[in-house]
């Protein structure tokens, strides 16, 4: 039982880090929608642009050693390991940019509900994906609170055709995007982020030169998207990344449930879209899953502070 608790209290940070990232990501949709008024591609190159900017910075200023180590390691792997982490890192590329993209599109051009839903579907998928493919255990009670979120799944699936496949194709890229950084494992998490933003840059770079589009000159088109690379980008991605390296897909998985719930109460209190009342029973059910899915943790807590 000591070991156990020692275990958990052990991970409490990487529980913490797979909170901050959803935690964050509820809220994307406020900054997304200030830049309404200019296209997606626009937001998603510049985004990608800062983001990489400002990692690489870091990392070549303050983390030089980590750089070096990672290369080292990746030299001393046998040919066909390093072949399958380049090609791992490649697709987690394409996968990171096309949900960023589909996300930044589906905010402004269908709606906050649909973004929300998209996100609603990932840690089903996620964790199904865990599951199956890398054959992490789930138990009795969380089995129960997948089926308990599929139902609200469900529910919510009854809307907009053309809304539930853009959340579909969403929630998609981003699931598949995290069960290959379970995979990936043996390199500085931060340092393959960088790797992955700089293949991205690879894709916008030929187009942007091809369109030539007008830079922004305005300052709120700046001001907001240097924060959405910062706060909305780095941040959570590496939390998310960080957290992988001790606990399952499954658990960050349900974890993620956390940015759609947000993102929902966002939609009804702040953008004043309608809502149909069985979407609150089925986020209810979804809520309720989540509590199911991490009742063991929730224990031990409470436990814990009883204690102190």
């Amino acid at each position: 039982m000591a070991n156990i608790e020692q275990d958990t209290e052990g991970r409490g940070k990487y529980f913490l880090a797979a909170f901050l990232g959803p935690l964050i990501w509820g809220f994307m949709a406020v900054p997304i929608r200030l830049l309404k008024n200019w296209s997606a591609e626009d937001i998603l190159h510049y985004r990608i642009i800062l983001a990489v900017s400002l990692l690489w910075l870091f990392n070549i200023v303050f983390r030089k050693a980590d750089i070096r180590a990672d290369y080292n390691y990746f030299k001393q792997l046998p040919k066909n390991n390093r072949t399958k982490i380049t090609y791992l890192t490649l697709i987690s590329a394409i996968l990171l940019f096309a949900n960023w993209y589909t996300y930044i599109y589906c905010i402004n051009s269908i709606s906050v509900q649909a973004g929300a839903f998209a996100y609603i579907l990932c840690p089903l998928i996620t964790t199904a994906a865990g599951y199956l493919i890398l054959k992490e255990n789930l138990n009795i009670a969380q089995k129960v609170s997948l089926l308990i979120a599929i139902t609200g799944v469900c529910m919510l699936a009854t809307g907009s055709l053309t809304e539930v496949l853009w959340s579909l194709t969403i929630g998609s890229l981003y699931a598949f995007y995290l069960v290959l950084q379970r995979i990936i494992q043996g390199f500085d998490k931060l340092n393959m982020l960088a790797i992955q933003l700089a293949i991205c840059t690879l894709f916008i770079i030929p187009q942007m030169l091809v369109d030539q589009s007008p830079i922004p000159q305005d300052s709120t088109f700046w001001t907001v998207t240097l924060t959405i690379a910062l706060l909305f980008t780095i941040i959570p991605l590496f939390s998310s990344m960080y957290a992988l390296k001790k606990i399952s897909s499954s658990t960050l998985g349900i974890m993620l449930y956390i940015n759609p719930i947000i993102a929902f109460a966002l939609a009804i209190t702040y953008f004043r879209e309608q809502v149909d009342p069985y979407k609150f029973w089925a986020y209810g059910l979804i809520f309720l899953a989540i509590l199911i899915f991490n009742s063991d943790k929730i224990k031990f807590l409470f436990k814990r502070k009883k204690h102190m």
